[in-house]
């Protein structure tokens, strides 16, 4: 059964240092937190014991101003940055969406990317191949698939990302700010993908600011300051899917 378990997680580190990396992408640091005074040491506290759980079909909406911790967190749960406190459990295959240029060669050519984040990911070429004229079409990139992707406006770099990281379909998507860069058509698109994957046994967590957005797609909000828990409200899931 799919599920996240977050269980007292914080993270705390000193301001001259980075966090911890754990497995993925090293260069991905958050600065969201509190900062303190300890022992001639500035101290900061991006996450401090935060805890929740998720089943299937539950889309979690991470809310708070920026530093909040929203990011951070989502870094965690990923396995990009370690927790120096608490743990995550997880069971389902995870994919995350964190920044549209993360991952991808900007000399290589779209399809080349997709080639190259599948890889990353861990597909095999025959699921590459399989997959690759259905991401192709959701991007609606046309024959720009072909073009380096430096080229790429940011909708069009969003709609790429997000056809790859969701054609596989996840069990579990993180996804971050960004995905709002994509023009009104594709959010509506990605919004019904979004609901689809949750449908069949999917969680998603969603860190926005985007009030519209989140109303639609999440059945659940966790709201942090300064990296705490500030509060946590969930609705039926099944009045949210009745919205596809």
């Amino acid at each position: 059964m799919v599920f996240i378990r977050a269980e007292n997680l914080s993270l705390t580190y000193t301001l001259r240092e980075r966090p911890t990396l754990a497995r993925r992408a090293p260069h991905l640091v958050g600065p969201g937190g509190r900062i303190e005074e300890r022992a001639g040491r500035r101290l900061v506290r991006a996450l401090e014991d935060v805890s929740f759980e998720l089943k299937s079909g539950d889309r979690l909406g991470l809310v708070g101003t920026n530093g909040a911790g929203k990011t951070t967190l989502l870094k965690v749960l990923y396995g990009i940055l370690a927790p120096t406190g608490g743990k995550v459990v997880t069971d389902g295959r995870i994919d995350a969406l964190f920044n549209i240029n993360l991952g991808f060669r900007r000399e290589a050519t779209g399809r080349r990317n997709i080639e190259l984040r599948g890889l990353i990911n861990g597909w095999s070429p025959e699921e590459i191949e399989a997959r690759m004229e259905e991401i192709i079409a959701f991007s609606e990139l046309g024959d720009f698939i072909d073009v380096p992707f430096k080229s790429y406006s940011q909708g069009m770099a969003a709609r790429l990302a997000f056809s790859i990281a969701t054609s596989m379909k996840p069990e579990i998507l993180l996804m971050d700010e960004w995905i709002g860069a994509g023009d009104p058509g594709f959010q509506e698109r990605a919004r019904r993908r979004m609901s689809e994957l949750a449908e069949r046994a999917g969680i998603i967590v969603l860190a926005s600011h985007n009030e519209t957005l989140l109303s639609r797609v999440c059945t659940s909000r966790l709201e942090l300051e300064g990296g705490r828990v500030k509060a946590f409200s969930q609705r039926d899931p099944e009045f949210y899917i009745g919205q596809s």
